[in-house]
């Protein structure tokens, strides 16, 4: 299960402090990332070399709301300091408004840019009905996308088994990530019946000691 796991702190107020402890708990529980703000990247991947664990960011985040350009510019900057993996939150309006055109658009150049790097679209799900969840993700995945992912954390609302298995319907065989409110093992043990492939949360420890976790993504 550890490598199901993408071990996040995305708050405004981490510190080197909060991050050194997300690594040693990362390589102790042998996750399978950090996902870190893009300005710890850099400290993250030095610090990861001699692990299997990946360093994972965050691109146009939380909103979503950044030109194409600056996306792109914020992935190639990730990918330069040492991310292996890109989370990048879609453009919520475009989605709301049936702009999928655009939105593909957007995928794939992000896409382009990352080249064989994984790239993660942050749909973020509680704003969406169930006819946009399975027509995002289709589009998604058709735009080059390795993965549709549910959530930022920082929204209304986190990942419903619900959403998760119109976004595994989409995928067929790409990956499907959970992440907001995931807090315990049975949590995540629901995500992954209804075809999560990846789980996004800042409680992996707890969750493999067997506890439940206070913190909601």
């Amino acid at each position: 299960m550890n490598k199901l796991i993408d071990h996040t702190f995305l708050k405004a107020t981490g510190t080197k402090e909060d991050i050194d402890k997300l690594l040693e708990e990362a390589i102790e529980f042998d996750f399978k990332s950090v996902c870190i703000q893009p300005a710890w990247v850099s400290y993250v991947a030095e610090s990861l070399k001699k692990s299997d664990v990946l360093t994972c960011t965050v691109i146009g985040f939380p909103l979503g709301a950044n030109t194409t350009e600056t996306k792109v510019f914020e992935t190639l900057d990730a990918l330069k300091k040492g991310a292996d993996e890109i989370d990048m939150v879609a453009n919520i309006g475009w989605l709301l408004e049936g702009n999928f055109d655009a939105f593909y658009q957007e995928v794939q150049a992000v896409k382009k840019t990352c080249q064989t790097h994984t790239l993660k679209v942050i749909l973020e799900t509680c704003y969406l009905d169930a006819k946009t969840i399975a027509k995002a993700s289709e589009k998604a995945f058709e735009a080059g996308a390795d993965f549709v992912k549910t959530s930022t954390g920082f929204a209304s609302g986190g990942a419903t088994v619900e959403a998760i298995k119109l976004m595994a319907q989409a995928a067929k065989g790409k990956g499907v990530k959970a992440s907001g409110g995931v807090r315990t093992l049975a949590d995540v043990e629901a995500m992954v019946a209804a075809g999560a492939t990846r789980i996004g949360t800042s409680n992996g420890v707890t969750i493999m000691q067997g506890q439940e976790a206070k913190e909601s993504y």
